[in-house]
């Protein structure tokens, strides 16, 4: 089949290898100038598919409020705050039902073990290098933090996966750097759980997808699709359109826009993360793989030469407007438990990324219900831990095969609930 791609961040450069392989003729668009250039930038890299749960949760409300009130909370609102904001916080307070949570969870956990294996299995099978490390380490700073965290790990239970609860001398012997001076209650180790290079990794599958035959256009703006052809293409500054087999939508944010003159609502918005990451000044310093603050709900990870400390998540605002507090927090999030590891004099790299988030948590993926219209889209902050098992199932529900996993609750008809 001839198949257009719209979208080259980790999701559609995951799809378009999945494609290729499976022997169509992939073309791909995108309106950067590179692939993986908004969220898959520079997030914290982390593979963790038992942490992998929806926003929207039994209690989440309240969290959220008490974060507003405190200077380094993780959840922030922004002004302005638009209307797309104002109905994603309607519906997602409607998720956050337990038994809504406990579904959706389901779908997301399923979805990550699976795509964590293709992780291994692609990287595998194309030898490919990429900076990488095993192991996550959950931080709790305090014995209310430790008796908050019980019921997560039921749930890490309940998803399959592998950790150990450790007291304070056994974190730090797994990680040696954690700053001695800086209450630790213990922590949760995941040992088969990894941090990885998001950006790097979608670079070089896409040269590989390219070898194999995928043609990448860049800084090419698509207009929306048209009722009357749905699978037709054209530049959204004016060009003949170019129809296609089938077309399938990874654009993040922009493919609500993409996608509303088929007739079809995804109440998508952003959640905006920062990141900053900086050169390792002693190695000795830093931290050998990822480890979670979980009071702060901030990664910092090794990557290669550098540390990388991600998290925050605000709603309003603009992609636009860094925000200082939140870049802080991160600063303090470091500094708290592996001080002298970076240079922060030189060479930082400040980001801010938009997930596009749907309100109840899973993406959303396979037929869109318009004949040859796909959808691998809506992952939120979970999109480096989803992209390879979406991108898969999304290849053999195209092939007309069935797919490694159960699908129930990641299709569009979700969202007309």
């Amino acid at each position: 089949m001839k198949i257009a791609i719209v979208g080259a961040g980790i999701i559609g450069v995951t799809t378009a290898w999945e494609l290729v392989s499976d022997g169509h003729e992939v073309t791909v668009f995108e309106r950067r100038g590179a692939a993986a250039e908004e969220a898959s930038f520079a997030n914290a890299g982390v593979v963790a598919p038992g942490y992998v749960t929806p926003w929207a949760g039994p209690g989440m409300r309240g969290k959220v409020l008490r974060s507003l009130l405190s200077s380094h909370g993780a959840i922030k609102l922004r002004w302005p705050l638009g209307s797309r904001d104002l109905g994603w916080l309607s519906r997602w307070q409607k998720a956050c039902k337990l038994d809504t949570y406990l579904a959706n969870r389901t779908r997301m956990q399923r979805l990550a073990f699976y795509s964590r294996n293709r992780l291994h299995e692609v990287t595998e099978a194309r030898e490919l290098s990429y900076e990488r490390s095993d192991g996550y380490l959950v931080l709790l700073r305090s014995k209310r933090e430790k008796k908050l965290v019980q019921p997560g790990l039921d749930v890490l239970r309940a998803a399959g996966s592998v950790f150990k609860e450790v007291d304070a001398d056994e974190a730090r012997l797994i990680e040696p750097a954690l700053n001695p001076d800086t209450p630790l209650a213990g922590a949760i180790h995941l040992p088969e759980d990894e941090v990885a290079n998001c950006r790097q990794f979608a670079l070089l599958l896409k040269w590989e997808a390219e070898s194999f035959g995928a043609q990448f256009h860049f800084n090419c703006d698509i207009a929306p699709l048209s009722r009357a052809a749905p699978t037709s293409l054209s530049l959204a500054s004016g060009s003949d359109p170019v129809r296609y087999d089938a077309v399938v939508v990874c654009a993040g944010l922009e493919s609500a826009a993409l996608l509303r003159p088929l007739g079809l609502r995804i109440p998508m918005a952003p959640v905006y993360g920062h990141s900053v990451s900086a050169p390792i000044r002693e190695p000795l310093n830093a931290p050998r793989s990822a480890v979670m603050d979980e009071r702060f709900k901030a990664a910092i990870s090794r990557l290669g030469q550098r540390v990388r400390v991600a998290g925050s998540a605000e709603i309003g605002g603009s992609l636009d407007t860094m925000n200082p507090a939140a870049v802080q927090t991160l600063y303090k999030v470091l500094h708290d438990w592996f001080p002298g590891a970076a240079t922060l004099q030189s060479g930082i790299q400040q980001w801010k990324g938009a997930r596009p988030m749907l309100p109840d948590g899973p993406p959303v993926l396979g037929a869109s219900g318009i004949p040859g219209v796909w959808l691998n889209l809506g992952h939120g902050s979970s999109g480096w831990a989803l992209s390879c098992g979406s991108a898969r199932v999304l290849g053999d529900l195209i092939a007309g095969r069935e797919p490694g996993i159960d699908l129930e609750g990641l299709g569009v008809e979700r969202l007309s609930l």
